[in-house]
C-alpha cells in the first residue's frame, strides 16, 4: 500500500504541517523522521490557529495514529506540555493515538545551555540557531553520550550516565561564560519525565512495518527543508538532521524500499531563515510586502524571515536530491495583487549561467539571478476551489513551474484553511 514523504524544497516553512493535514485524511500513521521543536507547524482548522512542534500534524484526524521516530530530538518537557495542551483542548492523544521510538533522543537542559552560550559567543559569527538545544543533541547523539527516551525509564542507569555526561557539561559551559547546571535538579525532572512518556514508547520500526504489511497508508512527515539539510543543505547555515526524503528511512526504521512517492513542497516565492547566502532575495519594500502579507514570522521563534522571489534552481537541485514524484504549491494567493512575478530559472556565476544550486558556498555568495518575468494577477484567489477558477496569469505561473522542473504539481494552496488546498492529483499515487 502507498507510503509517502512530503518534504520541504526551499529552506523550510513551506507549508508543509498543512499540507500533511489535508493528506493525512487518506493516511492511517503520520511520521515525524528527524529534527526536533525547531520545526513548527502552523494549522488552521476551523479559522483556529494550532502549532505543532513535535506531534505530527496528522493529530487532529480521529482515525490517524501519529509516530513520533527515532531520527527526532525530543524535548520531554516541550513533548509533555504539548500533549497536555491538546488534551485540555479535547483532543485524543492517547497512547493508541500518540506513539514514540524509544530510540528517539532526549534533548538534556545542558544542550539548551550551550546551544544559547555558543551563539551569544559567536556574536556576529552566529549559525542562527533557534537555541533549542538541537544541535548539542544531534553531537551527543553521533559521540554516544546521547540519552534515548527509553533510558529515562530506568533511573538507576540514568543518574550514573547523567553524573558522569554532566561533569563534561559544567566544564564546557564554564569556558562559554555560561552558570553550570545541578545534578539533583534534572535528575528528578527527567525521571518524571520518563514515567509520563513511558506508556506512548514502543519500536516504531516494528508498528510501521506491521502497519505496511497489512495495508495501510502510511505518510512520512519532514521537517525544515532540503536546503537546511546537514549534508546538502547550505553548510554550516543549516540544521543539524538531514532533512531530505532519504532519511526517512533512517529516521523512522522502514526500508527505502518501502517508500512509493515523494511529495515536495514549494512556497509560492522563497523565504529562509536565520544567517546564509539568499541569491533571489528581496531588499526592497516588496520583500517587506511578502513578509507581512504571507505572515512569514517562525512559528517557534517569532523570527522574521527574509522573502525573495520562486528560486526554480533551488528546487530544481531539490528534486533531484529528494527523488520527488509530485509537487505541492503552497501560499498562490500572497502574490495576487502584483503586476509582474519574476522566477528565477538559471545563475550566472564565473562567467556562464547554470542551472543547480552550487554547494561551494564562495561561489553561491557570487551568483547572479537569471530570470523569467511573467504578468501576475490582480484578483484574489484565496476562494477558489479548483484549477480551473483560477486567473489566466495564475494558471501560467504554475504550468510554467511544472514544465521547467517536468514534475507534475499535485496540490495548490491558496489560503491558510484546510479548505484553501485542493487535489490536482493523488500525491500517494505515483
Amino acid at each position: 500500500m502507498p507510503t509517502l514523504v512530503v518534504v520541504g524544497t526551499q529552506w523550510g516553512d513551506e507549508g508543509k504541517g498543512k499540507v500533511v493535514d489535508v493528506l493525512t485524511e487518506q493516511a492511517d500513521f503520520v511520521v515525524r523522521f528527524q529534527g526536533g521543536n525547531n520545526a513548527g507547524h502552523t494549522l488552521v482548522i476551523n479559522q483556529k490557529k494550532h502549532i505543532l512542534h513535535l506531534i505530527p500534524s496528522g493529530i487532529f484526524r480521529p482515525n490517524t495514529i501519529c509516530v513520533i521516530g527515532n531520527g527526532v530530538v525530543v524535548d520531554p518537557e516541550v513533548l509533555i506540555n504539548e500533549i497536555e495542551k491538546l488534551k485540555k483542548e479535547g483532543v485524543d492523544i492517547s497512547p493508541n493515538k500518540l506513539i514514540i521510538s524509544e530510540k528517539a533522543q532526549t534533548i538534556m537542559p545542558y544542550h539548551k545551555a550551550l546551544d544559547i552560550a555558543r551563539e551569544t559567543k559567536a556574536a556576529q559569527n552566529k549559525i542562527g540557531t533557534t537555541c533549542r538545544g538541537i544541535g548539542p543533541c544531534y553531537e551527543d547523539k553521533v559521540a554516544r553520550k546521547g540519552f534515548r527516551l527509553i533510558d529515562l525509564t530506568y533511573p538507576e542507569t540514568f543518574k550514573e550516565k547523567l553524573k558522569k555526561f554532566l561533569e563534561e557539561k559544567n566544564f564546557l559551559l564554564k569556558y562559554l561564560n555560561a552558570e553550570p547546571l545541578r545534578f539533583e535538579e534534572i535528575y528528578e525532572k527527567y525521571v518524571a519525565f520518563g514515567e509520563y512518556l513511558k506508556p506512548y514508547l514502543t519500536d516504531v520500526s516494528q508498528v510501521l512495518w506491521n502497519a505496511q504489511k497489512s495495508g495501510k497508508n502510511i505518510l512520512f512527515e519532514g521537517a525544515q527543508g532540503t536546503f537546511l539539510d546537514i549534508d546538502h543543505g547550505t553548510y554550516p547555515y543549516v540544521t543539524s538532521s538531514n532533512t531530505i526524503a532519504g532519511n526517512a528511512c533512517c529516521g523512522s526504521g522502514l526500508g527505502p524500499t518501502e517508500i512509493n512517492s515523494v511529495l515536495g513542497i514549494v512556497k509560492a516565492y522563497t523565504t529562509r531563515v536565520g544567517e546564509g547566502p539568499f541569491p533571489t532575495e528581496l531588499h526592497d519594500e516588496l520583500g517587506d510586502i511578502l513578509r507581512e502579507k504571507g505572515g512569514e514570522y517562525g512559528a517557534t521563534t517569532g523570527r522574521p524571515r527574509r522573502c525573495g522571489w520562486l528560486d526554480l534552481v533551488m528546487v530544481k537541485t531539490a528534486l533531484r536530491l529528494n527523488g520527488l514524484t509530485n509537487l505541492a504549491v503552497t501560499k498562490l494567493d500572497v502574490l495576487s495583487g502584483l503586476k509582474t512575478i519574476k522566477l528565477c530559472i538559471g545563475y550566472k556565476c564565473e562567467g556562464e549561467v547554470i542551472d543547480f544550486f552550487p554547494s561551494d558556498l564562495e561561489k553561491l555568495k557570487k551568483v547572479e539571478p537569471v530570470y523569467q518575468e511573467l504578468p501576475g494577477w490582480e484578483e484574489d484567489i484565496s476562494q477558489v476551489k479548483n484549477f480551473k477558477e483560477l486567473p489566466e496569469s495564475a494558471k501560467n505561473y504554475i504550468k510554467f513551474i511544472e514544465n521547467y522542473l517536468q514534475v507534475p504539481i499535485a496540490l495548490l494552496s491558496v489560503g491558510p484553511e484546510r479548505e484553501s488546498c485542493f487535489l490536482l492529483k493523488n500525491p500517494f499515487n505515483t
